[in-house]
């Protein structure tokens, strides 16, 4: 009898995890583990970017204004004489820390008030939400022109504008994942126990509204990255000397039609980061979607 119960139980398979089943289900889709690995290129660029670079990042030489693609410079020179493909390597690093910390700015604000309001409801909910949604009258791309004019112009600001232009996008779907998930049994359990309300918010709601952040976040790397490059391209972003691709893409403008390099390579770096972003998003989504789950 003991034989036989050992060799029932060997039979059952273990269960997985759910990183492990997250991780199986997205490495089935090609396109999204593609996208993962141009993603990660990117990030070993970015950090590497001294060692990778030919040349300095505001590195001049007049004498060689305007040069096309050729062995000494792979994507060519710009009107100062810069090296197009040394200034798009030294770009990804402000790209990428824009893209994020932009999200994360987003992210704490309107994750967190997004879980204050689905928690307790009520006037707390009528108030947040309708501030969100007088926002959200208005284009996220129109207000954070705004807040960047009124702010002025670089980096830091261009995160904060564009940040806070996405508050209300992460506070709805951070609030419905918890009008969810404080519904279920575990909540009424911890409240039981004398858990307090911050308590149970970080520890037993939060935890288990990641899937959905988690694809709302990176699906809003990419949509950062964007705004950031169009606000550069306005002249309301990052400001010259520092290389950025939208900041490129302006400054090329003028040369366009003798010289399309300055804004082909730029543009091109601008198209396989937020292409590889939105494929990576999408594979998210349906691996942690559990009705896609097979």
């Amino acid at each position: 009898m003991s034989t036989m119960s050992v060799s029932a139980a060997k039979k059952i398979p273990k269960k997985k995890s759910r990183f492990a089943e997250t991780s199986r289900l997205f490495a089935k889709n090609r396109l999204a583990v593609i996208g993962l690995i141009v993603l990660i290129l990117l990030a070993l660029v970015a950090i590497f970017s001294n060692q990778i670079a030919p040349y300095g990042e505001d590195e001049q030489n007049l004498r060689n204004t305007l040069q096309t693609p050729s062995a000494e410079h792979i994507m060519g020179t710009d009107n100062l004489g810069r090296d197009v493909f040394s200034r798009i390597v030294y770009g990804s690093r402000i790209s990428l820390v824009v893209g994020f910390i932009s999200v994360g700015i987003g992210l704490a604000i309107g994750g967190g008030l997004g879980a204050i309001a689905g928690y307790f409801g009520g006037r707390s909910d009528n108030i947040i939400m309708r501030v969100f949604d007088m926002m959200m009258a208005i284009p996220s791309m129109i207000l954070a022109i705004a807040i960047c004019a009124a702010l002025g112009p670089g980096m830091l600001n261009t995160m904060i504008a564009v940040g806070f232009s996405t508050v209300p996008n992460y506070a709805r779907v951070v609030r419905s994942a918890v009008l969810t998930v404080k519904q279920q049994e575990f909540i009424e359990a911890a409240h039981a126990t004398g858990s307090s309300n911050v308590r149970i918010i970080l520890k037993h709601i939060l935890p288990n509204c990641l899937a959905p952040i988690i694809v709302q976040a990176s699906l809003g790397v990419a949509g950062a990255i964007l705004s950031a490059a169009s606000m550069s391209f306005i002249g309301l972003g990052v400001q010259p000397p520092t290389a950025e691709w939208g900041g490129m893409l302006s400054a090329g403008r003028t040369y366009v039609r003798n010289q399309p390099h300055l804004v082909l390579f730029p543009g091109i770096a601008i198209m396989m980061t937020i292409f590889s972003l939105n494929l990576v998003g999408d594979g998210l989504r349906d691996a942690l979607d559990p009705r896609l789950k097979r």
